[in-house]
């Protein structure tokens, strides 16, 4: 679907016209990685086709079987996660050691929502009213279907695979359209699945360019799971509506940072500095702008730029981050950047002279207005802006007033009275003395608020949303007092007012 702008290098015609043929790039050096087909509307249909079909078997097998086949597919992943950390490092430019860790938290993911699926979603009894304790009362949540993820391009592993291994530990199939960019890496994991289960393909890749995910979003499968960008989420919810569809949708964007009076500072900015870089700033959980209390703002912001200034980025082993991934989103940082000076900002680490594509050099801007699109845009790229507040409440205000944020990360303390203070922010996440750790618990839910995006993946509220919810009732015996008849006793109706007004009308 659409993303803030065109990818970097996409399809590549052969001739005039659409070419039928997506090739995909290493941003670090421009050689090709693969070619792969630009499937039509009809392949992609006989795909969801083949997936309800392999739905009914898979949905079958119950929970504790659907966890073995999960289980033997992590053991899959695991085995030949060599293979894939490769891919992963030449589709993205990461060095190594990220790509390594990317699939590491993915398959932490695949395991966790195999082992948990049927405690979350398993039929379990709740407890009923005193008018209907002759009820049996259980509710259980069912498989949705087909879903359809459309994954992105900055962690074209690790996010996708918050949709595909919940979907499925719920019991549905699931057809896989990777963003352009790294088709490769969903190819091949819709491969390690195919040498699983080579008759059964409960997990499908579609590859293709934008049009292909419209084509899905068409598709009338049972739900889409979308990440990327802003204008990308509105196109998927616009194209769903046509036909109902609903969706989940994780927006593009960073998160933010407050730091404390009583913070410690060493941790503080080495936080914020990782959470700013780490992936080139590429990643929706890392750390757009730090406000920092006015009494320890030089303080820290000396400490940042010390640690900035010891980043390089590159294609070495020794490179702290790689390159920008889509070619397009370099001239999105040049022109926050140049919109943040305008404004009054300051650069106290690099520049607009650290941008040499593809790579660009760790930026760290300092008392940055507010308005700048620095701030309300999207904050693709290694970018960190350091504001000063007067006050915990003012941090709180600006980071609701931006309200692009999945995670705030608290520096302080002060950890006993956070909570509140947490409480005010529209967020999804707040961590406290840490910043992007929390992607790596599986059972804590990610999701959004507001402008962010809608539905959670991981954790119970990620595997229940790809489920619909069945309750069921049993009458188990003739109810003493019954009010649901036309032939009820009038006495059964004193009585149940009496009890009424004792259980509801006086102070407890």
């Amino acid at each position: 679907m659409a993303e803030s702008a065109q990818p970097r290098l996409a399809a590549r015609p052969g001739g005039t016209g659409r070419t039928n043929v997506l090739t995909s790039y290493d941003p670090r050096t421009g050689e090709v990685v693969g070619n792969y087909a630009v499937m039509s509307a009809g392949e992609l249909n006989r795909a969801v086709r083949a997936a309800r079909s392999a739905e009914k078997w898979w949905a079958e097998l119950g929970f504790s079987s659907r966890r073995r086949w999960l289980l033997d597919w992590k053991r899959e992943i695991a085995r030949r996660s060599g293979e894939l950390v490769t891919l992963l490092c030449e589709e993205t430019g990461k060095p190594e050691a990220d790509a390594a860790i990317e699939v590491l938290l993915a398959v932490e993911n695949l395991d966790w929502a195999a082992r948990n699926a049927g405690r979350a979603l398993d039929r379990r009894r709740i407890g009923s009213s005193w008018l209907t304790r002759n009820q049996r009362a259980t509710v259980g949540y069912l498989p949705l279907g087909v879903v359809g993820v459309l994954g992105p391009w900055n962690n074209p592993v690790f996010t996708p695979m918050g949709s595909i291994a919940y979907a499925m530990a719920a019991g549905n199939a699931v057809v896989f359209k990777p963003h352009e960019l790294t088709t490769g890496v969903g190819v091949w994991l819709a491969d390690s699945w195919a040498r699983l289960a080579p008759n059964q393909p409960v997990l499908q890749v579609v590859t293709g360019d934008r049009a292909t995910g419209a084509a899905l979003c068409r598709a009338k499968v049972d739900k889409i799971a979308y990440a990327g960008s802003e204008a990308g989420a509105r196109e998927v919810i616009s194209v769903c509506a046509q036909t109902m569809t609903p969706v989940v949708v994780e927006r593009g964007g960073k998160g933010s940072m407050v730091v404390h009076v009583d913070a410690k500072l060493d941790d503080a900015a080495e936080a914020a500095v990782f959470g700013a870089m780490a992936n080139a700033g590429q990643n929706a959980t890392g750390i757009q702008r730090a406000y920092v209390a006015q009494s320890v703002y030089d303080r820290f912001l000396d400490l940042v730029v010390e640690q900035a200034s010891k980043l390089r980025p590159g294609a070495d082993r020794k490179a702290s981050y790689g390159p920008m991934i889509m070619e397009s989103q370099v001239e999105v940082v040049r022109k926050q950047v140049r919109d943040a000076v305008a404004r009054g900002g300051r650069a106290v680490v690099g520049g607009l002279e650290s941008i040499r594509e593809p790579y660009i050099e760790p930026i760290v801007l300092a008392e940055v207005p507010e308005e700048s699109i620095a701030i309300t845009g999207e904050g693709i790229g290694p970018v960190l802006i350091v504001n000063k507040v007067a006050s915990m409440d003012e941090a709180a205000e600006r980071i609701n007033a931006v309200g692009t944020d999945v995670a705030v990360s608290v520096f302080t303390r002060d950890v006993h009275e956070i909570e509140a203070f947490a409480e005010q922010l529209r967020v999804g996440v707040v961590t406290i003395n840490s910043s992007t750790v929390y992607a790596g618990i599986p059972a804590l839910p990610f999701g959004g608020v507001g402008e962010y995006g809608q539905g959670h993946s991981h954790g119970d509220q990620g595997l229940r949303e790809f489920s619909r919810t069945l309750a069921i009732t049993r009458k188990r015996y003739q109810a003493p007092v019954n009010l649901s008849t036309f032939d009820r006793h009038p006495r059964h109706l004193r009585l149940a007012r009496t009890i009424f007004r004792i259980r509801h009308g006086r102070r407890p």
